[in-house]
Order: C-alpha cells, then structure tokens, then sequence
C-alpha cells in the first residue's frame, strides 16, 4: 500500500513557528535522561528507608512505588524513542549513546534496530506494512479480554514469555558469535564446523532464518524490533548484554547504598507494572482511531493528562501523539506547544483527542466502538 499523507508544516506554521518547534535543545534531552534514573534513586531509595524504618509502612509505600516506578521505565522508552528520532541530542554521537546506553538499554532494548521498524510504521502507519499494527488490530475487544490481558501483565506472565523470547534469540546469536572462536582452538575443523552448522539450522540442512521475531509485540519500546537472520540474532545478544550489564550496574548501586530493596523494586516494576503502563500507551496511540486515512491529522490519538498520569502512563509528554505523528521532526518537549498552534489554528477537529486514559480504555473496550 502507498505511503499515509503526510502533514505540510509550511503550510500550518510561520517559518519562526516552525523553526522554534523543531529546534533539538543540546541540554534538555540529557536533563529528561538524567530526571528519569533520578526519580527512579528516588522512589526507590524512599521505599527502602521506609522498609528499614517500619515493615508496615514499606508494605503500603511499594504498590506506588511499583506504579511510579513503572512508569519512569516507560519514561526511559520514550527518551530511546527521541533518541531515534535524532531529537535528544543534536549531536550524533551523543544521541545515540544515550538512546542505546542510558534510555534503551534499561528495558533491553536496542536503539538502532527500533529507530528501523519505528520509522517504518511512521510511514506505513495502521496499513499492512506497519509493524505496530498488531498493537492496535485487535480492539475494540471484550472487557473480559482487556481484564485477562492486565492479569498477565502485573503477574509478570508477560514480561517472562517476552524476555523468553528475547533471551531465545540472544542464545542463537551468542552460538554463532562464539562459532570462529571455537573453530580457531580445534584440531578436528571438519567435525567442529559440521556441528556449530547444525546449530544454526533446523536440522534438515536449511538455514534458520526466523531467530526469533519474539512473541509479545507490547515492544513499540524497542524490545520487539524484528528480528530475521542470525546478524540480527547477534544483534540481540548485544541487546541482552547491554540490558544484563545495566541490570548489574542497578544491583551494585542498590546494595552499595540502601540494600537489596531498591533493586528489587526496579526489577518487579519491570516485570508487572511496566508492562501494563507500556500496553495501555500502546493502546492509547492508534486503537479505535480512524488512522491510516487519507487526512495526516487522523494517524494517531492525542489523550489529555493530568499530572498523575503524567507521572504514570504518559511521561515526557508521550501523550501528544498525534503532533508527533504529525510533525516527528518536533522534539517531545515541544509537543505541547505544537498542540496549542494546532488548536489555535483550528486544526483541533480533525484531530483525535480524548479527555483521558480512563476515556480511551472505555473506547477500545465498548462494542460501539466496533
């Protein structure tokens, strides 16, 4: 299918409009990057000193925690998603050393391999090509469905066939990184190339090519960019890699400062909270809408928030979705502004724009909405 209509900045902005938007801050992206790990030292450095002071109020502070948490781990997902932009830094260099090391790294995540797919559904968005079309394809569905998929998430059943996944795939890439070492020690080359060659195919002698498009597309964070050939499974032993080593930076700082508790938390909100928050943004973006239409304001789904979900489910101002669909060029700091030009321009009606998560969930759950 063609390519969606893509939006003319010229003609909706004055050329200082336009040029303020898209001005990339060389300080403001690494700020958010910085804010992110510190909310994280906070809420979780909190939650510990009130365990070590009392275990009934560190019982009541870590459902919160976990909650705040989350959502700064989908804060960090966000910057990665900046960073692929090339709207976190204006230097090269920079932007994707933090979007790889510092953002994406946390989920394990990989930059380069997410910037690829991503740009792809920018331009094929909710159209067959669109690698995100499974995250929105399915709604409007059943509030029995929705509940069972909020079930797996903060039960940590998501997050565990995700990872199995990835980790599947890190496997098959690492095999085949370690293939020419190996090779270089033995004697018998013959039998050990014929081995390592047996591990790379599905045993009749065939090339396996599907390492592993892992199974829980929850991945518009990163963790699910396709992956096709054994280049991209060593790709993700990579993504493995730089995720355990993060991990094990976390653990360290944890138990050098307030113990096992910080780190603790960091890997639950990992597993259960984030998970969900991710799934609802997801849903949020595109299910219900009317996108992959003719009319570039129709591609994505802008949802009001409030400084709770702001703090939660819609952190760095991930909420102005459909400005950046509009307008991917303008750095996530700038979107609400991008929003108030569009709105004083008049352009708010043929925008999708809902007055809340809460509204959204009710949305893709009404069977009106089918």
């Amino acid at each position: 299918m063609p390519a969606v209509k893509a939006a003319k900045p010229n003609e909706i902005f004055a050329r200082e409009e336009w040029a303020a938007l898209t001005r990339v801050s060389r300080w403001h992206g690494l700020w958010l990057a910085a804010h992110g790990w510190l909310m994280v030292a906070l809420v979780t450095g909190s939650t510990a000193l009130l365990w070590q002071w009392h275990w009934l109020a560190g019982l009541v502070a870590t459902p919160i925690a976990l909650v705040l948490v989350g959502g700064r781990q989908l804060g960090l997902s966000i910057l990665m998603h900046e960073a692929a932009h090339g709207l976190l830094h204006p230097k090269r260099k920079i932007n994707n050393f933090v979007g790889q090391w510092l953002t994406g790294a946390a989920t394990g995540s990989d930059l380069h391999s997410y910037r690829a797919y991503h740009l792809t559904h920018h331009r094929f968005t909710q159209q067959t090509e669109d690698p995100d079309l499974g995250l929105s394809a399915a709604f409007p569905t059943s509030k029995a469905s929705m509940r069972r998929k909020v079930i797996r998430d903060l039960t940590g059943q998501t997050f565990l066939k995700q990872r199995g996944s990835q980790f599947a795939v890190a496997w098959k890439g690492l095999k085949a990184m370690l293939t020419p070492f190996v090779l270089s020690l033995s004697k018998d080359q013959d039998a050990r190339r014929s081995y390592f060659d047996k591990l790379s195919t599905n045993g009749n002698g065939k090339r396996d090519h599907s390492a592993g498009t892992p199974l829980n597309r929850n991945g518009a964070a990163g963790v699910a960019a396709p992956v096709t050939d054994l280049e991209g499974a060593k790709r993700t032993t990579r993504t493995v890699g730089r995720f355990l080593l993060l991990q094990l930076v976390v653990l360290l700082v944890s138990l050098a400062t307030l113990g096992i508790i910080p780190f603790l938390i960091w890997l639950a909100a990992l597993a259960t909270t984030f998970q969900l928050i991710l799934r609802i943004r997801n849903i949020a973006e595109h299910a219900c809408t009317t996108t992959g239409g003719d009319d570039p304001f129709s591609h994505a789904r802008t949802t009001k928030a409030d400084m709770l979900m702001r703090m939660t489910l819609a952190p760095y101002w991930v909420n102005y979705h459909s400005e950046h669909h509009l307008f991917m060029g303008v750095p996530c700091y700038n979107l609400p502004e991008a929003h108030k030009l569009l709105i004083a321009k008049g352009y708010g009606a043929r925008m999708t724009i809902a007055n809340s998560y809460a509204e959204v969930l009710r949305t893709v759950t009404s069977p009106a909405a089918a």
